[in-house]
């Protein structure tokens, strides 16, 4: 029998193939119960059989088997070392080497504490009272308590409901809360989920859920919100919760993902399948979002890398173009001009009736917004044709009066002409005047800039 030296290539798996074609008894767990069968096979050949075409064939149709089955193997161990890590953390079944890089830090202590005033109104100790600034205590069906903040906008006809990040609490947010929902124009409701901030309990998975319903039905309930009104806004972790519930959920306004994850196990390792213990699985759960999706993402994330944000991108049902920021990294996306100017844009165009909205993507789809830019090349002929007029009744005009007070006549008739061709004009400058709206998205850049700085 011609002995082969190769050997699979795992550490479980050290049996060469001489071993499975010179040992009918192999066991299963080694090999599938077909594989034995051929290798029974194989051991009975004449010895010059063996050496013929079809031990070759047959020798490389286990060695194919062999390699699936030790890649098979190495992705079990994978899973089963990232599961049997010393501690579970809290975050469903994942293991403290998991939760060390994506889990959840609360900042200790918390970044502010709650107190009342004489009108019993709750505060956050570190900030004034602000009349279109609510804060309150929200019951979650867990019993716990979460801390909710509410910026109203006397003009909002939309309302942001936004998840914060895994090292971030209201006490951090609060001046950001306050620029959003002035330069965007909405109403805006931030909560710290359980165990951030002044909430009870501690921060799991599942309680993150919890959170993000209390915080949804309180938007229905105490302030009249409907679902057609409503954008869910998640950043890093909070595209976890924001992903079920927008899944879960078919007529929102719209979804923004700032910075996501594709799932929590993905962070660490490039898995190619979902697994029982994973947590944040957004990436089964885009496929199922019905609204418009804006993603925003840096090119430079050293922490969720950009990738995440991409393939997420690309499960979107209904894309809006995203916002991949060039040297952008996990935690200051909000520092780029492009980001509030880009943001805004796509805040007005999913407030417009869904049959005006044909000017979303004009990467993917410039054939529709092509034809309006040649229809306003089709004005300039018009022009040209009220100076002709003008030139032939001048001339019919001079040829008709002679005296001084024809002349008069003239002059008033030509400037009239002149001051109705410069009215033309004027309608037509002014859809050109919404290029000026660029100096808006600067200076809004700019108080943002100030609210980081200082």
């Amino acid at each position: 029998m011609r002995k082969a030296s190769v050997h699979v290539k795992s550490p479980k798996l050290s049996t060469t193939k001489t071993q499975y074609f010179s040992t009918p008894s192999l066991p299963l767990c080694r090999c599938s119960a077909f594989l034995q069968k051929r290798a029974t096979e194989i051991s009975q050949f004449s010895p010059e059989r063996r050496n013929s075409r079809l031990e070759l064939e047959l020798e490389l149709e286990l060695e194919l088997e062999l390699e699936a089955e030790a890649e098979a193997e190495r992705e079990y161990n994978l899973a089963a070392e990232i599961q049997s890590s010393e501690n579970k953390a809290t975050m469903g079944g994942v293991t403290s080497s998991m939760a060390a890089k994506l889990a959840f830090f609360p900042p200790q202590p918390p970044t502010y504490q709650l107190t009342t005033d004489s009108a019993d109104l709750l505060l956050m100790n570190r900030f004034p009272h602000r009349e279109n600034v609510e804060v309150m205590k929200i019951a979650t069906k867990r019993g716990h308590e979460i801390v909710g903040l509410y910026v109203r906008h006397p003009m909002a006809v939309s309302t942001v409901l936004y998840s914060h990040g895994n090292a971030a609490d209201l006490g951090q947010l609060y001046e950001l809360f306050l620029q959003l929902s002035f330069h965007l124009r909405v109403n805006l409701f931030g909560y710290d989920y359980s165990g951030y901030g002044q909430s009870s309990s501690k921060p799991t998975e599942h309680n993150t859920y919890y959170d993000i319903e209390a915080a949804y039905k309180t938007l229905k309930e105490k302030f009249g919100a409907k679902d057609e009104e409503i954008i869910l806004y998640g950043q890093s972790v909070g595209s976890g919760p924001t992903v079920d519930l927008a899944s879960r959920l078919p007529n929102l306004r719209a979804v923004v993902l700032h910075s996501p994850i594709l799932s929590g196990l993905r962070v660490m390792y490039p898995v190619k399948k979902t697994y029982w213990f994973d947590i944040y699985k957004n990436i089964d759960k885009m496929p199922h979002v019905n609204c418009p999706v804006l993603i925003i993402h840096g090119t430079a994330d050293d922490v969720v890398d950009c990738s995440h944000g991409k393939q997420l991108w690309e499960l979107c049902k209904d894309k809006y173009e995203p916002l991949w920021l060039k040297g952008g990294k996990h935690c200051d996306l909000e520092l780029f001009p492009e980001y509030i100017k880009h943001l805004k844009k796509f805040i007005t165009t999913v407030e417009k009736p869904p049959s005006q909205r044909n000017t979303w993507r004009p990467m993917m789809e410039p054939s529709r917004t092509e034809p309006s830019r040649r229809s306003v090349d089709c004005l300039e002929p018009s022009r040209r044709s009220v100076d002709r007029r003008e030139r032939k009744e001048s001339k019919k005009v001079e040829g008709r009066y002679s005296s001084v007070d024809g002349l008069d006549k003239i002059s008033k008739f030509s400037v009239e002409g002149f001051e109705k061709s410069r009215r033309s004009v004027d309608c037509l400058e002014r859809p050109r005047r919404s290029g000026n709206g660029l100096d808006g998205g600067r200076k809004s850049v700019d108080r943002l800039d100030r609210v980081w700085a200082g």
